[in-house]
């Protein structure tokens, strides 16, 4: 198929880098379902996609609720007719928060929203592109350099993100006999708010300065999501980082 008649859900939609690839998706020709908490958000994602808005289906979301996932795909299948990608972006975090003055309840928001939404969505994900026509589609689920590498007082973010790789590389396996296909993206400092007005204040580093880093543009990370996406079943981006050329990741020690 080409993108004409291709069809994805964003999660976190509605700003950041969500709405940068849900946009990028729909100039691309792809249909896309735009989820996420807040209705006025998504609504002004679509607005701003123009004549192809018309493309676009809007679902108010909480990704760590169940049958609030399951009422997206359903809604999505009945729209559209099926699922062929699914970026799985919805996020939080509780960065700044010193470890041993996390509470319960701020660990367990966090590992919700980042591991166990995105678990969600995978298994809903699962459920059409294995019985649709063509069968399969492809998974990609947001990462981040955190990933591999913590920043200090982030320890929710930095868990959630590091069992991303871990659900990734599962997803990818168990989805070979489905053609479904799944890869990561690790993001390093996109330049959206909040993050913006925190970089631009000065990030804490490993070693206790605190220091204003270097960001990039988020329509490049939408164009590397939607480059990923684009490949036929058959071939796969296992994961890829893009980050700010000269943010403090490389080398840091």
């Amino acid at each position: 198929m080409s993108a004409q008649g291709k069809v994805a859900i964003v999660t976190g939609a509605g700003t950041g880098i969500g709405k940068c690839t849900a946009l990028a998706f729909l100039e691309g020709g792809y249909a896309v379902a735009l989820a996420g908490r807040r209705a006025e958000l998504l609504e002004k994602t679509a607005a701003e996609a123009g004549p192809a808005a018309s493309r676009t289906l809007t679902v108010p979301t909480d990704v760590a609720d169940p049958s609030s996932v399951r009422a997206l795909f359903s809604a999505t299948k009945e729209r559209f007719g099926r699922v062929d990608v699914v970026f799985n972006n919805a996020g939080s975090t509780s960065i700044g928060v010193p470890l041993e003055d996390l509470t319960y309840e701020q660990w367990k928001a966090v590992v919700d929203v980042n591991l166990t939404g995105t678990f969600l969505c995978i298994q809903e994900a699962f459920r059409i592109m294995k019985s649709q026509d063509p069968r399969g589609g492809r998974i990609i689920n947001n990462g981040s350099v955190s990933a591999h590498v913590p920043r200090p007082n982030s320890a929710p973010y930095t868990a959630t993100k590091q069992g991303i790789t871990g659900l990734t590389r599962s997803t990818s396996l168990d989805g070979r006999k489905y053609d479904i296909a799944c890869g990561q993206i690790d993001i390093g400092n996109a330049e959206t708010a909040p993050l913006a007005a925190a970089v631009n204040a000065g990030l804490p580093q490993a070693h206790g300065a605190v220091v204003t880093e270097p960001t990039m543009d988020p329509h490049d990370v939408a164009r590397a999501v939607v480059f990923m996406a684009s490949l036929p079943l058959d071939a796969n981006v296992q994961f890829m980082t893009v980050m700010a050329t000269k943010m403090p990741y490389i080398g840091r020690g």
